[in-house]
């Protein structure tokens, strides 16, 4: 069987851990990163390497330019080509936008957006000699709704989704897929700042009557990535039905 290779963003926990395990259960080599939570990530590392397949993993900021291409070179030389780029980190910030500084709304916009720009252009370079890729990005539905106390992290995601819809029509001709992933409320530690009555209240709001996991993401992404080289351009929503 052909060797394959994906490139997993935020992957020390969360979303991005299950991400890497869905792809690591169908044999594919993975490279995964974190900025911060280097022992999780090598906890991670370790899980997937029982699936058989080749662990690469890095400790840096996807939104710092230079560690993207750090991360890069590490996979070019290990790897030597890359198949998938799923974008998955991120960072969340709650409160008043007239409270927050620009210091803090610097670092989610390059966290969530700029991370984007920086790992996309990467892949893209090794995909486009090729003629064959694909990029996928987990959003939110608050990139397309706007949540309140949540500007930073709104604004963010709805510049994936608009990137995600540009990318997508000007890489199609190179047969290079780009698509994302809106979610909802998954049950993940972005959302630990929520009490268990605030929990079981946005349950309430939700139709399915609960929080989406990490493993049905994680289950999306490989459906999309792997099921069909005609899907691009698209946002598809993961929220059980809340908006």
């Amino acid at each position: 069987m052909r060797q394959k290779y994906v490139a997993i963003t935020g992957a020390s926990r969360g979303i991005g851990r299950a991400l890497a395990l869905e792809y690591a259960r169908h044999g594919w080599h993975t490279a995964i990163c974190c900025r911060h939570h280097s022992s999780e990530l090598e906890e991670t590392a370790e899980e997937l390497a029982l699936y058989g397949i080749r662990c690469l993993p890095f400790v840096g900021d996807m939104g710092d330019e230079n560690d993207v291409e750090r991360f890069f070179d590490c996979i070019r030389q290990d790897f030597g080509t890359l198949h998938v780029l799923i974008n998955n980190a991120g960072i969340s910030h709650v409160g008043l936008l007239q409270d927050m500084t620009a210091a803090e709304w610097n670092q989610v916009i390059a966290s969530n957006l700029n991370s984007v720009f920086y790992c996309s252009r990467q892949a893209i370079r090794m995909m486009l000699p090729k003629k064959a890729g694909k990029i996928l990005s987990i959003s939110s539905v608050w990139g397309d709704m706007g949540a309140s106390m949540e500007v930073a992290y709104s604004a963010s995601k709805g510049g994936v989704n608009a990137f995600t819809k540009a990318l997508a029509k000007e890489l199609a001709p190179s047969n290079i897929q780009v698509n994302a992933i809106a979610c909802g409320a998954i049950d993940t530690s972005m959302n630990a700042f929520l009490s268990e009555t605030e929990r079981c209240q946005l349950a309430e709001e939700i139709p399915a009557g609960r929080f989406g996991t990490a493993e049905e993401v994680a289950r999306l992404a490989w459906q999309i990535n792997e099921k069909n080289d005609y899907l691009t351009g698209q946002v598809i929503t993961l929220n059980g039905g809340w908006t």
